[in-house]
């Protein structure tokens, strides 16, 4: 991926964090590590935590065309729940769960490379060593011509220089993840593209093979609808989705690492593309479908 620079040094990191926060429409908020994303006529679209917060950077804020933010961050039932997230296990330690005792996504980078926001992220262990290395772009399509915000999620994972290969793990519900408010919780529903049934997990969790999954519930009064998208050059295609309705709502793509550990060789990358779109309304299926086929295009250019 290009646009990215691998350096630690602070004045080039101030420079390209500047010029980020010019070009794609940027404005600190409070913090200056929480960064806001606008889209279609400068309307907030995604309010990104650049550092680790406290052991990784994520999507804070993800918010309707007409600026409903539908996520939630750090709750109390479970402070790890970071909005919307990307985390895996790492030769069985987790960087998903946030304790002194697991891994750290820690920002090498920040930088403004073709309208999107990249970083280069350090997975370290306790000890600081770094065993993978990611390329991440956040990137918000501006003009989707489906009353829809659009946001594209790129992972680009290899191993760290002198590493050795190493087992990517985890729980049924590792991956890409998002945590909704509470307003949208337990009333909502799911849907699905494609026709497998999947398989329960435990309680209301399913693991269901789709190429894309949405989560419709009411928020503000007015319905709001949320997908994700895999891009199907994406590892084991399709992903299994995960959902739950109780205690809380939740939704993510997951590459089955908890059945399937996944070994990546030095030398080689495993690139993953999400998409998230979300609408103040009730799409049906072919709305969903036809944005998802559109999408797919798109980052396949």
């Amino acid at each position: 991926m290009t646009g990215f620079f691998h350096t630690n040094t602070g004045h080039r990191f101030a420079v390209a964090l500047a010029t980020a926060l010019a070009v794609l429409g940027f404005t600190s908020i409070g913090k200056a590590e929480i960064l806001r994303l606008t889209g279609s006529g400068g309307r907030p679209a995604i309010e990104y935590q650049s550092a680790a917060n406290p052991h990784k950077p994520y999507v804070a804020q993800l918010y309707s065309p007409a600026g409903a933010g539908v996520l939630l961050d750090a709750p109390k039932d479970h402070l790890h729940h970071h909005g919307l997230m990307f985390a895996l296990g790492v030769d069985g330690l987790t960087f998903w769960a946030e304790a002194n005792k697991f891994g750290r996504q820690v920002p090498r980078a920040t930088n403004r490379s073709g309208g999107r926001l990249e970083q280069v992220l350090d997975w370290q262990l306790p000890d600081q060593r770094t065993v993978l290395v990611e390329d991440r772009a956040v990137i918000v399509h501006p003009e989707t011509g489906a009353s829809a915000t659009l946001v594209t999620w790129r992972s680009r994972l290899r191993v760290a220089a002198g590493q050795p290969a190493v087992n990517l793990t985890g729980s049924h519900y590792y991956g890409l993840g998002l945590r909704f408010v509470r307003e949208m919780d337990a009333h909502g529903k799911f849907f699905l593209g494609g026709g497998a049934e999947g398989e329960s997990v435990r309680g209301t969790e399913r693991l269901t093979p789709a190429a894309w999954c949405a989560y419709t519930a009411t928020l503000r009064g007015q319905p709001v609808t949320v997908a994700v998208f895999s891009h199907p050059e994406n590892l084991r295609p399709p992903p299994r989705m995960f959902t739950m309705c109780t205690p809380f709502s939740y939704l993510g793509a997951t590459l089955n690492l908890w059945k399937e550990p996944y070994r990546l060789e030095p030398g080689r990358t495993l690139d993953l593309r999400y998409g998230v779109a979300v609408w103040d309304a009730v799409p049906d299926s072919a709305t969903v479908e036809a944005l998802f086929q559109r999408w797919v295009a798109l980052v396949s250019r």
